[in-house]
């Protein structure tokens, strides 16, 4: 009987190890870092913007010690897929199809819009050539449309293929690009309409992390609750941004 004992007993610590243990695993956020104001790389070399405050919050609510990761944005949900980190906060947005690859948390920011960034004002974009970020929403888009679609890993390249001439007109997240027409000196203008695509920016996950999703899941529910969510989104984006 007392072996039986001292063997629960056993059994118990260990489990009870195991929590602690799993509570001390570093969690791995993953995110492209030149996707401002959502993810950039500072002078210091640090990932910094909107997502870097906000995973750092959510961390701290649903008590997990993380760490930030960067990856280029047209391999970032097969490296998560494979494990080289557990999440994937990097503006991107909540769609159907991607939903079927990996999971995702609710959404951090509400759906938003996407705009056209042209040099000039007359340009064709129904028939004339798009540039667009690789395996984006915006991508997606722009493919089922009779403009000719120009594909860039980085955001940055799309900007340049329009400086230069090589596309018309770049079409992403409109808060992307209200930096570069603010701060152009006119050099650059929005054209066309905006158009609003996905369900909002959320977290993604692999889709057998389910305990993790529930624990960030909380985390973004409480500050939607006590009302901190909004002015972290209307410091990065804006007075105009969309909030909840």
């Amino acid at each position: 009987m007392k072996k039986l004992i001292l063997t629960t007993a056993a059994l118990a610590l260990s489990a009870g190890m195991g929590v602690a243990e799993s509570h001390m695993k570093t969690v791995r956020l993953g995110t492209e870092g030149a996707y401002a104001p959502f993810n950039f790389i500072n002078d210091k070399g640090e990932v910094d913007g909107f997502e870097r405050e906000l995973g750092d919050e959510l961390c701290k609510r649903a008590e997990l010690t993380c760490e930030w990761v960067t990856n280029d944005w047209d391999s970032i949900i097969p490296n998560l897929v494979s494990g080289n980190y557990d999440v994937i906060i990097a503006g991107m947005s909540i769609t159907d199809e991607r939903d079927k690859v990996i999971d995702f948390t609710q959404n951090y920011t509400p759906p938003s819009n996407s705009a056209f960034m042209a040099l000039s004002e007359d340009v064709d974009l129904e028939g004339g050539v798009i540039a667009a970020q690789t395996a984006t929403i915006q991508a997606a888009h722009i493919a089922e449309t009779g403009a000719t679609l120009v594909e860039f890993a980085t955001p940055d390249e799309t900007i340049a293929a329009v400086k230069n001439g090589e596309a018309d007109a770049v079409f992403a997240d409109l808060d992307y690009l209200k930096p570069f027409v603010e701060e152009s000196g006119g050099e650059y203008v929005f054209v066309g309409d905006n158009i609003p695509l996905g369900g909002g920016v959320g977290m993604g996950l692999r889709e057998s992390d389910t305990e993790l999703k529930e624990k960030f899941d909380a985390a973004i529910q409480s500050m939607k609750d006590d009302g901190t969510l909004n002015p972290l989104i209307i410091k990065w984006f804006g007075d105009d941004a969309q909030t909840y």
